[in-house]
């Protein structure tokens, strides 16, 4: 169902203003997912006519646009994919991890996306196997799957990667499942220095290959010793990693994973108003205590879509990454063997089941909805056939 304001209402009203202003500042990627997002759903990218096999209810279905960054599209992707994810959970508690750029780092991140969201995910997961592998820790070989986010509730600039991880893992020598404390997965600060360490010295790297790019204000970083200088503060700051206790069980971590794997910068139901000039919407303000977090923020509508817009990633960047027993080389027999190892069957996906039949289910009287027409992009579709059941009053 539709909601009463969305994203695209207001790209719709404020974007072209918002594109003349910053003519050639905005990248053709960016460009791309404002269009993207304004016609979703619309006439301008097509659509089809559905009609009931037994009622002859009508309805018109428009294209979506598949787009990742569409607040309208990534609840069906979503569903999606967390059905396809369920067959991986195993019977244990599993943690959430999240590893958190410093805002110095958060600066870099913003003009070299692509390099150094890529290395966070690295040095994050390298980091997580590393110290989880070690005998003074668990002494295994752990699952993760890693989602990025780069916002914060109020849509500004925070790098940081959320994981959703198994309360044990396999033992190095395979023999064995060795569950972590009931409340405890690895320790925070051990974590996060190993995290700094790995991320600087790959940072540093990249610089000295070259790979780094630096505008604006941020140009002096170009220089080597300006860089390091740069660097020096967080080389002594702590690095903080959260770990919270386990989910409640495997159909909690589900639900906790469809926050979190598929959104971008803002969902359409945390919008509450837009009067043309100006955004207001719903947001947590992780300062203040859990009973007074919820909060609500106006920005003027070229400033709420400049922040969204932050958060656009680079062409074919993968957000949702998979490690240890959970990668895509080894997730099939790392399964297999931790179920092995907990005396636990596999899931049947083997049975019989009755075919699913793909029509829609007709919104009157449950019969089968079937396409009687489809029309191209920026196309309407014919008048529907005279009928008490074929009037635009049953059209949605």
């Amino acid at each position: 169902m539709r909601t009463s304001l969305e994203v695209a209402d207001i790209f719709r009203s404020a974007g072209p203003a918002y594109r003349a202003a910053h003519a050639g500042h905005l990248s053709l990627h960016q460009l791309k997912v404002m269009s993207a997002i304004e016609h979703c759903r619309t006439a301008g990218l097509g659509g089809h006519v559905e009609a009931c096999t037994d009622c002859g209810h009508w309805r018109i279905a428009y294209n979506s646009c598949r787009n990742r960054h569409c607040p309208k599209c990534q609840g069906a992707a979503a569903r999606t994919w967390l059905a396809e994810r369920e067959a991986d959970l195993l019977p244990v508690g599993y943690f959430h991890v999240v590893f958190t750029l410093p805002a110095e780092i958060a600066d870099i991140a913003f003009q070299n996306k692509g390099a150094v969201y890529d290395l966070l995910f690295r040095a994050a997961s390298e980091t997580m196997l590393t110290i989880a592998a070690d005998p003074k820790h668990l002494g295994a070989r752990i699952g993760i799957t890693a989602v990025l986010h780069s916002w914060g509730s109020a849509l500004t600039h925070h790098p940081h990667v959320h994981m959703i991880v198994p309360g044990g893992g396999i033992a190095l020598d395979r023999s064995r499942w060795i569950s972590s404390r009931p409340a405890f997965l690895l320790p925070v600060r051990v974590l996060g220095k190993l995290f700094r360490r790995l991320f600087l010295t790959r940072l540093i790297a990249l610089h000295d290959a070259g790979r780094l790019a630096f505008f604006g204000s941020m140009a002096q970083l170009a220089d080597r010793r300006a860089f390091l200088r740069h660097l020096a503060p967080v080389r002594k700051k702590r690095w903080v990693v959260y770990a919270k206790p386990p989910f409640a069980g495997p159909e909690a971590v589900l639900a906790y994973l469809s926050r979190y794997t598929h959104r971008v910068a803002i969902s359409n139901r945390r919008l509450i108003s837009f009067d043309e000039a100006s955004v207001t919407f719903r947001y947590k303000d992780y300062r203040r205590d859990e009973a007074d977090r919820h909060q609500i923020m106006t920005l003027a509508a070229d400033e709420f879509i400049r922040r969204f817009l932050l958060h656009v990633l680079p062409r074919g960047f993968h957000r949702i990454r998979h490690y240890g027993l959970l990668a895509g080389s080894s997730r099939k027999a790392g399964l297999a063997l931790a179920r092995g190892l907990l005396a636990v069957a596999p899931p049947d996906n083997d049975r019989p089941e009755d075919p699913i039949d793909p029509r829609p289910p007709c919104p009157c009287c449950g019969g089968r909805m079937v396409i009687i027409e489809a029309f191209a992009r920026c196309s309407q579709p014919r008048a529907p056939p005279h009928g008490p059941t074929s009037t635009g009053r049953n059209a949605p």
